[in-house]
């Protein structure tokens, strides 16, 4: 255990195995070794000093980069999204090999999307003739720029990673992310579905890499469950036709998953939840799905569309003429 900052007696007696009075002492009984004690005591306190200055740096460096991600999740959830830029930015100069705050950036990127394009929104995922007639949008050019942008550069960091360690976790994991957000940006904005389930089975490939590795990398259940999910639900000739193409498809498997992560994601739990609710809606269940509206409203008082979804939920809740 290192010595407490700001005791000298302490710092004396780590590197030297005595307390400064007996090297009082000694001195008293020689002064010829005077000078001898004197370098003795400099060269500990020097030694010490850059012990509890470089130890803590160094610890820094390596911990704070998720608490960070944690805040730039937030506040895109909030729909604060410069700071989440801001925050992904300030994660980026911490470690520069990390490939998860150009996750973030891309992240917060799509998201601010989702919003200007009003896609995160119950009616077109209440079923599969809805869904099914949702139009393609545009992108915003300069956002589209920024978008492929993290991403890229998310993907070189990681593919530098595996490239020295095939099982480095995080990189599977943000190669993970990756290729889930492409698939969203496919399946959401630019309506290109079989380029979705492209993405969507290679974000469930790393995704499986990665928990046989780490199953406690709960956010990458999103990806696994998502695939599941969207294959589990469509009419049984598609479903077989995917799974020759090596698609796998339980839509119960995909919501026990969706639901863990709404669990016990540390970065997707939210989203999961957004998902969920929709899935409560799809079924005719306006009570759950509102507890999951009311439980993101609390936790992001500053995105609207929750309280919306939540008036929808009352509505589709009263009986038939009121």
């Amino acid at each position: 255990m290192f010595p407490q900052q700001g005791s000298v007696f302490s710092v004396v007696e780590f590197f030297t195995g005595q307390n400064l009075a007996t090297l009082q002492g000694s001195n008293i009984q020689g002064q010829q070794n005077g000078g001898e004690l004197r370098a003795g005591l400099r060269r500990a306190i020097v030694c010490s000093l850059l012990a509890l200055v470089l130890v803590p740096t160094g610890l820094a460096q390596t911990q704070s980069v998720d608490p960070i991600l944690d805040q730039s999740f937030r506040a895109m959830y909030n729909l604060q999204f410069d700071e989440a830029f801001r925050k992904a930015d300030q994660a980026k100069s911490i470690d520069k090999t990390d490939p998860m705050p150009w996750v973030a950036q891309a992240s917060a990127v799509l998201f601010r999307e989702f919003d200007r394009l009003h896609i995160l929104r119950s009616d077109i995922f209440i079923s599969d003739a809805a869904f099914s007639a949702r139009p393609a949008y545009t992108w915003n050019a300069a956002s589209k720029k920024q978008f492929d942008e993290a991403l890229a550069g998310a993907e070189k960091l990681s593919r530098e990673r595996l490239g020295r360690d095939k099982n480095d976790t995080r990189a599977l994991f943000a190669l993970t992310l990756v290729n889930g957000l492409r698939a969203n940006d496919a399946a959401l904005v630019t309506k290109h579905n079989l380029t979705s389930l492209s993405y969507t089975k290679a974000a469930t490939g790393y995704a499986e890499k990665l928990l046989a590795l780490s199953p406690s990398y709960y956010d990458a259940y999103l990806a696994t469950g998502m695939g599941k999910y969207m294959i589990g639900s469509k009419p049984a000739p598609v479903r077989w036709i995917l799974r020759i193409g090596g698609f796998k498809g339980d839509e119960q498997e995909g919501v026990k998953e969706l639901t863990l992560v709404s669990e016990r994601g540390r970065y997707l739990a939210p989203f999961a939840r957004i998902l969920l609710a929709f899935n409560d809606l799809r079924h005719q269940k306006p009570g759950e799905a509102r507890k999951k509206f009311a439980w993101l409203h609390d936790q992001f008082p500053g995105n609207p569309l929750y309280l919306q979804e939540m008036a929808k939920c009352d509505r589709q809740s009263l009986p038939s003429g009121q």
